[in-house]
This record gives structure tokens, sequence and C-alpha cells, in this order.
């Protein structure tokens, strides 16, 4: 189990899928959402949560004040867990709240999404390829000045970025590294 950590459905415990997604620690989530949150990032943002495993990067998002979230996960078990996360996190949100769970493939998803995100976290397996994740990267359908953050193994090198997105920062974690990047 894990907890949304603040806003409206701070302390809500969330399922976690049993095997195959490594979720995102508290201690990260906590300093990606302080980061977010000192930018004025998240309040009336469109969020991609893509390789969503439990969907609680976009879920905690959802509850600091992001009005439109979409969690991709094609993993079945996991993108049921999606599901019933978001079901808790909806019936105690505003009304204009709207989260979406799309169970196919990042990029089969990103070649038919019509819209522009805001604020875009990538967590994929570990053992993402570094070309299929510059294939998502390129993909991307940002809006102005949108935040993407990727978490990789710390082993793993700095994601390939394609033109208009600009790394920012990164930084470890124990074996994580969060990369930031603005268009």
């Amino acid at each position: 189990m894990t907890r949304i950590i603040s806003g409206f459905a701070g302390s809500l415990a969330i399922a976690v899928p049993p095997k195959g997604t490594r979720p995102t620690s508290d201690r990260v989530r906590e300093a990606i959402f302080s980061a977010l949150e000192a930018r004025d990032a998240i309040t009336g943002a469109t969020v991609l949560d893509l390789y969503a495993g439990s969907g609680s990067l976009g879920l905690e998002a959802a509850s600091r004040g992001a009005v439109d979230v979409v969690l991709v996960e094609k993993n079945s078990a996991a993108s049921a867990i999606c599901r019933r996360n978001a079901k808790l996190v909806l019936d105690r949100g505003p009304k204009n709240l709207r989260i979406t769970i799309a169970p196919i493939a990042v990029n089969s998803f990103l070649a038919g999404y019509k819209g522009k995100a805001d604020l875009v976290f990538i967590d994929p397996p570990y053992d993402l390829g570094e070309d299929e994740l510059a294939e998502t990267l390129a993909a991307l359908p940002l809006a102005d000045d949108a935040i993407v953050m990727v978490e990789r193994s710390s082993r793993s090198p700095e994601p390939r970025w394609p033109a208009g997105l600009e790394l920012d920062r990164g930084k470890d974690y124990g074996d994580t590294t969060l990369w930031w990047a603005r268009s």
C-alpha cells in the first residue's frame, strides 16, 4: 500500500500492483511535488502519467489541483488498479476533476492523443531501452512551458531530449534519478 501525500486526498491509501511495477517512494514523490508546487505547476494542469503502475504520480497531482489526468498503463492488472485508485480519488475530489485510464501502450496512446499536457510523468520500467524512451519523449504533445519528469535508474544515462525539450536538472535519490525538462 502507498498513500497520497497531500491535497484533498491526502493520506488516502491506494493499492499497488503486486508485481511488475516499481512504485515511486514517498520520499521521492514528496521531493517531486514540493518542486512542482514551488513552480506553481500543478493547479489547473493537464497531466499525463505514462507507465502509470498504480497511478500514484498522476493521482497525487490530481489531489493537489490538476484538473485533467490521464493514467497510461498497458498491463491489465495494473490498469485495473489504476481504475480503482482513480475512483477513490474522484469520490473525494472536486466535480471538475477528470481522471482517465488508458490501458494501452504509451507510444500508441501518444499517437492518438489530441490534447496538450502541462505536466508529464514518465516512470518506465528500468529495462526500457533508451531508443524507446527517446521515441516517447519525441512524441509528447506538450503545452507551452510544460514540465516533463523522467524517473530512471541511477545507472541509466541521461535521456536523449528531442528538439523543443531542454534539460532543467537531474537529481539522484539512491538508486533513482529524476530528470526534469521544460518545453
